[in-house]
């Protein structure tokens, strides 16, 4: 499985003279704006309903800069940014390039981050001084991961599917600190809620000090039963961090009912929020026990701005989340989530059907644990070997997952994905399947 830079080695064509030619086109039309979006909604009809409206998606697609040449898979790594958002990052950083740079950083910019602050904790129900903005998902779990008190001999339970980068950061604290990382498993896929809750139950012991658990895995798309884990967990005195990468904007929920201690988040993926945007939730009585990465003064010790603290940074990049935010909010967290799943299903299901006794899906298509990701082996085909040629002849980007257990190449369309483009791969697998890939 490759980081959450979201490339790899096949695609490296991409960033050179394919996406220069797409930087250069001018609009024809200008971009439908927010208000078209909202006004399109207001129909009356149920998300699944709406999930099948072309001509409502087609508002949101031509609301996004993508170059329609190629088809991008792997918004599970990083999306683009709707329009609105790439627009107000470049304003922005005009600002602050134009003005007295120290100014227009720390005088008139910084002090807006409170504004995007509020929104981000009022649109999922959690108090402002709860909410930490950060660069990505790696660094508000890390700040948790490194923060908490542990000793030799305590005990940390997680599990095999984690984010590998997570389980790194355990694993450095079991060699620096000689604390004890215990792994669960759990089926692939697993629609199971009792089982899945019952493996973590099972992993801990009286040295149990901290649960990290995935809301959405990232390499399956399985939905974890969270909730009902941090319960376990907390009569257990134990607290959970929350890995929300994958499910924060994909699917819809408050995270107040998580009633979680810790949970991180990726921006750049499912909020489609300008690369370089994270968001750290930490419940309000557990702020002054988990230190920060950087370095914070006393005076600071309860305040979730500790977790703030990187040295001078584009305050405009943080800024723009709330562009992408308003557009999440245009399309709303329902509707946005049927899509999703029907855009999985479109391929996922006809797939497994062209493929019987080939293709497997190490995700389920039961909507109670699963979304917008898919994670398609197809037997005799190394997963690798298929993600190059999509690449390389049919110009799809996919992500490969060869993680022991669940190999196979990762499918993540966005609101921008087109039927047209989801058809193409579906297709192209169909092809590979029938004929080959050599």
């Amino acid at each position: 499985m490759i980081d959450r830079r979201g490339f790899l080695g096949g695609a490296a064509g991409l960033a050179a003279a394919s996406m220069a030619g797409a930087a250069g086109e001018a609009r024809t039309a200008p971009a439908p704006s927010v208000q078209d979006l909202i006004d399109a909604g207001q129909d009356g009809r149920t998300p699944e309903q709406a999930a099948t409206d072309e001509d409502y998606w087609s508002l949101v697609q031509a609301s996004f800069m993508v170059d329609r040449s190629v088809v991008n898979l792997n918004n599970g790594g990083v999306s683009p940014c709707p329009t609105i958002a790439h627009e107000a990052l470049k304003r922005r950083l005009d600002v602050h390039n134009a003005m007295p740079t120290s100014y227009a950083l720390w005088s008139l910019q910084h002090p807006q981050i409170e504004t995007v602050r509020s929104r981000l904790a009022a649109g999922w129900g959690v108090d402002a001084e709860e909410i930490a903005i950060t660069r990505n998902s790696s660094e508000s779990l890390q700040i948790c991961q490194m923060g908490l008190d542990l000793k030799a001999g305590d005990e940390v339970v997680a599990c095999a599917l984690d984010y590998p980068r997570m389980l790194t950061a355990f694993r450095q604290r079991e060699r620096r600190d000689g604390i004890k990382l215990v792994l669960v498993n759990i089926p692939v896929p697993c629609e199971d809620d009792d089982a899945a809750v019952r493996a973590y139950e099972q992993a801990m012991t009286p040295r149990t000090r901290a649960v990290l658990v995935s809301h959405v895995v990232n390499i399956t798309g399985q939905i974890m039963p969270v909730k009902r884990i941090v319960a376990m967990a907390r009569a257990r005195g134990v607290p959970v961090i929350v890995d929300g990468a994958h499910a924060f904007c994909q699917i819809d929920f408050a995270l107040r009912d998580l009633e979680c201690d810790y949970y991180g988040v990726s921006l750049h993926k499912w909020l489609q929020a300008p690369v370089g945007n994270g968001l750290l939730y930490v419940r309000k009585e557990k702020i002054a026990g988990l230190w920060p990465l950087m370095a914070a003064g006393p005076e600071q010790s309860d305040n979730i701005r500790k977790f703030e603290e990187i040295g001078t940074h584009p305050e405009g990049i943080a800024l723009s989340i709330a562009e992408s935010l308003t557009f999440h909010q245009a399309i709303g967290g329902r509707r946005k989530e049927a899509r999703l799943r029907y855009l999985r299903d479109r391929w996922a299901r006809p797939v497994l059907e062209a493929g019987k006794g080939r293709a497997r899906l190490h995700t389920s298509l039961n909507p109670r644990f699963s979304c917008a990701i898919g994670n398609l082996a197809i037997e005799g085909l190394e997963p690798a070997a298929l993600q190059a040629w999509l690449w390389e002849r049919k110009r799809i980007l996919v992500t490969t997952i060869a993680r022991e257990g669940c190999p196979g190449i990762r499918v993540t369309p966005s609101v921008y994905t087109t039927v047209e483009e989801v058809d193409r791969f579906r297709a192209a697998i169909e092809e590979a399947m029938s004929r080959g890939i050599a």
